[in-house]
């Protein structure tokens, strides 16, 4: 899989590409089916097919205050969209002159004379350029003139709703880990480093990986039954407290995952976290003993509902 940027030229052997065009965040199965298009299309004329992807999400330059929303990090979607059939990942920084360019001189720039593009697919309700001035239908149009076909892929459905990144936010910010699942394809997952704490899991007997949420969608603080995917490719079951550990002082906010049956050093290492099962929400004990108590028995009710998978 190979990992372009808008900012440097594009290898010959790439040009003339199928592109996906979206910001396929989470890459849920309205975006499978529109990266599903474009790499069948590929196939079938003998050409690259590339999924392009922007990063940051044009929301975080809009409104750099906005709370984390990300279902997926750039790394993420790039393993995905190999596994999906791609041949490359376009990475499009999303910055001030890109949002202030016209949607049809978008088009010329970025997809006729930078990336020599042949043909694009996108959802039906995709938009870019300023002001949110493009669409499918102006992208064909441009498009047309200088040799570019455009296609639009319409909306995947789920339970009679269309499949969205917002639905699966407001699943996850539920706790509703079985609907997020089914929209993705797969468990939600976090990727990070871990992170040194402060070591009081291990003195009770349960070590954690400390990450970071960075810019991930907050899923609704609590206990998870979760697996992890340790360097190598290792998998483990675990827990994991998702909050900010209102037993502790001062608060601060980790997703701690404890793997049963591990042991070892993961302190700096990428590890990632997929979340199945919500077992309760966050909650505060006046002793470590009552903590310990509570931790044993949610370790053996995700131990439970893990078997089931």
């Amino acid at each position: 899989m190979i990992r372009l940027d808008n900012r440097l030229p594009v290898p010959d052997s790439l040009r003339g590409a199928i592109l996906a065009l979206g910001n396929f965040d989470g890459f849920h199965q309205g975006h499978q089916a529109v990266v599903g298009e474009a790499i069948r299309w590929a196939r079938e004329r003998g050409r690259p097919a590339i999924v392009a992807t922007f990063d940051p999400h044009p929301v975080r330059h809009f409104r750099p205050d906005a709370e984390p929303f990300r279902l997926s990090t750039l790394d993420q979607r790039e393993e995905l969209f190999g596994a999906a059939g791609a041949d490359a990942m376009l990475v499009l920084h999303f910055d001030a002159a890109m949002a202030a360019m016209p949607a049809g001189d978008w088009v010329e720039a970025m997809l006729v004379r930078h990336m020599g593009a042949v043909g694009v697919v996108t959802g039906e309700d995709f938009t870019f350029g300023r002001s949110k001035g493009g669409n499918p239908e102006l992208l064909r149009e441009v498009g047309a003139a200088h040799g570019l076909e455009g296609r639009t892929v319409g909306p995947v459905s789920d339970g009679g709703l269309p499949v969205s990144s917002s639905r699966i936010r407001a699943a996850l910010k539920k706790g509703d880990c079985q609907t997020a699942a089914r929209l993705l394809t797969r468990p939600f997952a976090i990727r990070g480093r871990v992170q040194h704490g402060d070591k009081l899991g291990r003195t009770i007997g349960y070590p954690t990986a400390n990450l970071d949420m960075g810019s991930y969608v907050r899923p609704l603080y609590g206990i998870y039954a979760v697996t992890g995917r340790l360097p190598g490719g290792r998998m483990v079951q675990g827990a994991a407290n998702l909050g900010i550990r209102p037993t502790f002082d001062p608060p601060k906010e980790l997703l701690e995952p404890y793997f049963f049956d591990f042991s070892g050093d993961l302190y700096g290492q990428e590890i990632e976290v997929a979340f199945h099962h919500f077992l309760r929400p966050e909650a505060r004990f006046d002793t470590l003993d009552a903590l310990v108590a509570q931790m044993d028995s949610d370790c053996a009710r995700a131990r439970e509902l893990l078997a089931q998978a």
